[in-house]
């Protein structure tokens, strides 16, 4: 049986001559212990980005799954398409909502991003998200503690009582910096919105360029910062 210590004794800390800080060796555990199971929940971001790399170095067929809101930007989409051609043996779904956004209008009424937009995350991304891991036993993560106040905790390995399962967060002490270094140290594509002032991409409708390198841009104008699949 894996448990928390088994994940604390195994990752303790990294080499200061390991450019991933840790995420290959946790990748490499992750894909020896749940094989199959585990899935990566991707956003296509620039950290997204990184760990697709990384990823595919550990398994090349990898599943990655992507939660089609029917509400992203054109260039989130060409992005993933750059992504496809790059690495043609990633398994990349597009997994979408019960609801199209035109059906979701008519039983909800419009617009429910600016009305309820809990209710719009839950509907479009929880639930499908949910759908996606079934009765997998691990989810990866971009996550990293210098994002926002409610990740610094995150840990390598995390307890996710939401989704049942367990959340792998190769990414925890990098730095934005480094993130960006290893993407143009290895070429590799990206949403070209980060070049545009846009430093976290979700929803078209929720997202707004914004400063610095944190989660300022995303439902601007409210004290909402999650979309809930990390709370």
């Amino acid at each position: 049986m894996i448990t928390y210590e088994t994940w604390e004794n195994t990752f303790p800390s990294f080499s200061d001559h390991d450019e991933t800080k840790g995420a290959l060796s946790v990748l490499r555990w992750a894909y020896e212990h749940y094989g199959d199971e585990i899935v990566y929940a991707c956003s296509f971001g620039i950290e997204g980005i990184v760990l697709i790399d990384l990823i595919r170095q550990v398994k090349p067929d990898a599943k990655i799954v992507f939660l089609d809101t029917g509400l992203h930007f054109k260039e989130t989409y060409e992005v993933i398409e750059k992504i496809k051609a790059r690495f043609p043996k990633l398994q990349i779904e597009m997994k979408q909502p019960k609801l199209s956004v035109e059906e979701q209008a008519k039983v909800h009424g419009p617009e429910l991003w600016k009305t309820n937009p809990n209710a719009c995350c839950d509907m479009r991304k929880i639930q499908p998200l949910h759908e996606a891991l079934g009765q997998g036993k691990a989810w990866i993560s971009g996550l990293r503690r210098e994002q926002s106040p409610t990740r610094q905790n995150t840990e390598f390995f995390n307890q996710d009582h939401k989704f049942h399962s367990v959340k792998v967060c190769p990414l925890i002490h990098w730095t934005w910096k480094e993130v960006w270094r290893y993407v143009y140290k290895h070429k590799l594509p990206y949403n070209i919105l980060h070049d545009q002032g846009y430093p976290s991409i979700g929803c078209e409708m929720c997202t707004l360029p914004a400063d610095g390198n944190g989660r300022d841009g995303r439902w601007a104008g409210s004290n909402k910062t999650e979309c809930g699949l990390h709370q």
